[in-house]
Formats: C-alpha cells, structure tokens, sequence
C-alpha cells in the first residue's frame, strides 16, 4: 500500500503551473472584456486549443490520473483565472461524459472528436437536460423520443433549457423520454448530428454571472436522428426498459438499486463542480489580501485591523478546507471507493457555498472599489453565485446527503 500523502507529484505540479500560466496570460486579462460582451470568446478557446487544452486527449489523461486529481486540478486553475471564460472551455466536457458513461464504443470514437475537432477548426458540444419544468425534478421531463420503425429513426420533439453552447453547438447530446409510465427510468440519450433540421437555438439568456459562457434554450420540433444516434442502441435500451417494467411493480426492490446506481454517477461528477468553486474563490481572496496588505487608512494597512484579518483567515480556511474534500471526492472516485456519506456532494455543496462567502466578503473588503467594475471581486461575486445552483441545487445536495446518512427518503 503507497504512503499516504497530499504532496503532488513531479508530473502534477508541472500541469498545474502550466494551467495557472495559462490562466494568468490568457484568460484573465480577457476575462473583463468578455463578460462585458456577453459572448462566446471564441479567440481564447482557439488559443486554448493551439496548446493541447481544449482537447480529448488531454482530458481524458487528467480524467485516468489514478490519483483522481487531474480533473480537479484543472478546473482549478482554469477558474482562478475567470469562470465564464473556463466554462466555456469546459463545457463541451459535459457532453462528452454524457457520450462516454452512456455511449458504446464505436459512438465514442466517432462523435467525441467532432465535439472538439481541431486547432484549426475548433467544434463545441452541448449537453440537454435540463427543461422549462424539469430541473432537479427530472421525473417531470417532457421531450419525448419516439422510435419510427419503418426509417430506423428516432423523432424528438421538446425543449431544453440552461443549457450550455445551446444551438450554437456542433453536436447536442439530447436526454429524451422513451417511456413516459417508467419515470426517470425511462429516459435515454440521443446525439443529434450537427445540421440536423428541426433543432434550433430558442432564447438566449442574460445572465447575473457566467456571461462569457453561452447559455441559451434548444428547441427540438420533429428533429430527426438515425437510430445509431441512440447512445447504447436500442438493444441494451430495450433490455433496461425490461428490466425497468419488472421492477416498477416491486418499488421499493429493484427499482431502488437503479436510482442508486444513478446517484453515484452524478456523486462522482460533483467534485468537478466544487473544484471550480475551489478556483472561484481562491481568485477573490487572493485580490482582498493582496488589497489588505497595501490599502491603507489612519496610517497603516488595513490587515493591521482584526476585522480585516480575521475576514482573511476564516476566507482561507474555507479555501483549503473545501479543496481538501473536493480532492477526497476525486479520490474516492478515481479509486472506486464507494460515497457511503454521499461525499460527491458534501464536495460540491461546501466549496460552493464557500465561494458565495470568500467572494461577498472580497467585496466587503475592498469597500467602494469592491463593488465597481474597476476591481475583478465584482465579476467573482457574480460568478460565484452559479455553484449553488447548477449541477444540483445547494439544497438538493443536502437532501441527498441526509438521505445517504439516514437511509430514510426525506423529502
């Protein structure tokens, strides 16, 4: 059994300070401008893609770091340096594990590369499941996928929302309902190829926070995807509606299992989250110290005073200790322990939380400069308020907590 330690190694600090001097060069002094635009920034996602970031392979080595860190890492720094800008450089990831934990292995190797495509001409992936009324609710989904026999094909209609590169993605990933009597159990994935007529981009939105990063809604009418574009095929789909219909009449048997083994998909993609939070957050604070140190009023710094200092400390404190269960999460993960405490979400829930507090008290700390544009702790604060919301609600994430701790369905 190796040592235990939280030293990284030779290999994981070299990436970590390539990314940060990525996010230094790059990203953050594009970060203003961008958010101001409220677009997609296409230039730094091409300059990421020219150095190998934006890319398959280079997530897929972060994401087979047997110390689980890699991913971590990367969100990270990436966010430290703006996290509009990083989720869009991110985000067509969210698609590509749709395609990977669902996907069979011809269909990996064929869409996930045109989720990317190349420095040259660089491609983005969207990833819809979120709708109108179905958000944390997803039994309440209504696009519906029906499977014309006569065509092989599959016929979508509905609309999504939230979601990110909507309509102006490459390739949609779309969550579909296949057998509305089966609830969440009756849903699958469908890729909807790009050009694919009857998919278009519905209302783009205007967002408190995030604004670099394209979110908009995805209308389906009538689209039309061959029934290859089913991720898994309709084999391993019928199977599971099967088993699925069998279990309905035990409730609490079978059926129980399968929800839990979705819960534990979605618990080891929750650190992700909280590792963006982690970058969030550590960016505001160091602003505010940096800030304390040479702000100065009645003759001396400001971090002279107890009430800035002690802000300081407890702002630091909750930085560290969110990475600290943000990398136990990633490690779990990566080493197939099981989330007996759901500690995917406890991740997620703390780091997110930490980052709407270390960021409002950045703003308290810079005062009146705080809260204008001239200083980034503005955008940060913005920013920060998404991670409470996205990927699971705060308080879905202590539902799901207190309902791991006590085995009990709290509602």
């Amino acid at each position: 059994m190796s040592e235990f330690t939280l030293d990284l190694n030779d290999d994981q600090r070299q990436l970590r300070d390539w990314l940060h001097g990525f996010a230094a060069d790059v990203v953050r002094p594009a970060a203003a401008e961008w958010d101001e635009r409220e677009e997609t920034p296409w230039p730094v996602i091409q300059e990421a893609a020219k150095l190998g970031i934006y890319s398959l392979d280079f997530y897929a080595q972060q994401y087979f770091d047997p110390t689980g860190l890699g991913i971590p890492m990367v969100m990270e720094e990436l966010f430290w340096g703006d996290a509009g800008i990083a989720l869009s450089i991110v985000g067509t990831g969210l698609a590509a594990v749709g395609v990977l934990a669902n996907g069979t292995d011809e269909q990996i190797g064929t869409w996930i590369p045109q989720m990317y495509g190349d420095p040259g001409d660089v491609k983005l992936a969207a990833f819809c499941s979120s709708e109108p009324d179905a958000g944390s609710d997803v039994a309440a989904m209504r696009t519906r996928a029906v499977y014309d026999e006569a065509t092989d094909e599959w016929v979508l209609n509905g609309t999504k929302t939230w979601v990110t590169n909507g309509g102006i993605a490459n390739v949609h990933v779309v969550v579909a309902v296949v057998d509305p009597e089966l609830g969440p159990k009756g849903h699958a994935s469908f890729i909807v190829p790009p050009g694919t007529p009857g998919l278009r981009q519905g209302q783009k939105f205007k967002k408190h926070g995030i604004r670099a990063s394209h979110t908009a809604e995805v209308v389906l009418e009538d689209v039309r995807v061959p029934g290859h574009c089913l991720l898994g095929g309709k084999e391993k789909l019928d199977e599971r509606l099967a088993r699925a219909r069998e279990r309905a009449a035990e409730r609490a048997g079978g059926g129980e299992r399968v929800k839990n083994a979705a819960m534990a998909t979605f618990e080891a993609s929750r650190p992700a989250v909280g590792a963006m939070a982690v970058g969030t957050a550590r960016a505001a604070y160091e602003v505010a110290l940096d800030y304390a140190r040479t702000r100065s009023q009645f003759g001396r710094p400001i971090i002279d005073n107890q009430g800035i200092a002690f802000q300081l400390a407890d702002m630091r404190t909750g930085i560290d200790a969110a990475r600290l269960l943000v990398w136990r999460a990633s490690w779990m993960a990566a080493t197939s322990k099981p989330f007996t405490a759901a500690e995917g979400s406890m991740s997620k829930l703390y780091a997110s939380e930490t980052a709407k507090r270390v960021t409002a008290q950045a703003v308290q700390i810079l005062g009146g400069n705080g809260f204008t544009r001239e200083y980034p702790v503005e955008r940060m604060h913005r920013d920060a308020a998404i991670y409470t919301i996205f990927e699971g609600t705060s308080e879905i994430q202590r539902l799901v907590i207190a309902r791991t701790l006590s085995g009990v369905p709290i509602r």
